[in-house]
């Protein structure tokens, strides 16, 4: 059963990755946000930070392509194995307007035949294990039998399906017969990623496909003990939660300047919030909220509500 942390980009960073595991643990594996490498073949800072071995000690993390182009894609992932790396991760399910535009996240699958002519070719050369992550069409689930057809070729370490299309985005329900229609098609490892917010949402998947994994996004940004519950552990307490973003805030304090700080949290708390009941107060707050201490004041003002039985993200 294992049971990995979606990659999910402004949020789970090296800090935050390193923090939830020392808080929380549960997760097997930490997906990185996506590196999108160019024709320069060079990582920007940003990426060179999260990629840093010695920024993922005590955990084990894999890192994330985006892009169109297999000979980019190709230099990275070998860039990535020189760092001692064992699985890189291919994206080709982002939904962003601003990275479809580009043809690449779901946008690749617009154009199967393009998609088959990088597979062929990230497949035949890359020097570690390829996952891949997709969505199951872009404007339609019809597509996805298609898609299928074409995905279940490769020899891939796992396929990571999040069943809604790149229009859906990520409203109205997973469409589980097409990942249904995956698990009986498909020979490599299986991860079902999508609604998963909580232990019975992920426990019931796990009834109806046994050998799956699980990848959480959402659900552990607002209930970061969920996969440890998924796992028979201890649910979700408070204390726990304040010493959480008490590491949190001194991370990213050590690192960057005040504003960036409060922008990081005010992400995560807003996240967090959604965890309470009667949240509307807090969470006024620390989306008002321009100082440091300010928002300091709205996360103990928040932590001060009793959580949700159990917490979950629910979707606006």
């Amino acid at each position: 059963m294992p049971l990995y942390f979606a990659p999910m980009e402004g949020l789970t960073d090296d800090i935050f990755r390193r923090t939830h595991h020392a808080c929380f643990g549960g997760c097997d594996k930490y997906f990185i946000p996506f590196v999108a490498p160019t024709q320069h073949c060079v990582f920007t800072p940003k990426e060179q930070r999260a990629l840093l071995p010695e920024n993922n000690l005590g955990l084990c993390a894999v890192p994330q392509i985006l892009t169109k182009n297999s000979e980019y894609f190709l230099w990275a992932a070998r860039e990535i194995a020189n760092m001692g790396y064992t699985e890189v991760n291919l994206n080709i399910g982002c939904p962003s307007p601003t990275v479809t535009a580009k043809g690449k996240g779901s946008g690749m699958l617009r154009d199967l035949q393009a998609l088959r002519a990088f597979l062929d070719d990230i497949f035949a050369a890359s020097p570690i294990p390829v996952s891949v992550k997709t969505r199951i069409g872009y404007d339609s689930p019809e597509e996805w039998p298609q898609l299928l057809s074409v995905l279940r070729d490769y020899p891939m370490h796992e396929l990571i399906i999040h069943p809604r299309t790149r229009a859906e985005q990520y409203g109205g329900e997973p469409h589980e017969d097409a990942f249904s229609a995956a698990a009986q098609k498909i020979t490599c490892p299986l991860v079902y990623n999508g609604n998963l917010f909580t232990t019975e949402d992920c426990k019931r998947i796990l009834t109806a496909y046994p050998h799956v994994s699980l990848m959480a996004g959402r659900g552990l940004m607002t209930n970061p003990a969920l996969m440890r519950q998924v796992k028979g552990g201890d649910g979700l307490h408070t204390a726990e939660l304040s010493r959480f973003i008490d590491m949190l805030y001194a991370g990213y304090a050590a690192r960057f300047d005040t504003s960036v700080v409060i922008g990081r949290m005010r992400d995560i708390l807003k996240m967090l919030a959604l965890g309470f009941e009667d949240s509307k107060k807090p969470l006024k707050a620390i989306c008002k909220a321009r100082t440091l201490e300010a928002q300091t004041q709205a996360a103990e003002l928040l932590l001060s509500h009793p959580l949700r039985n159990p917490p979950s993200f629910q979707s606006e």
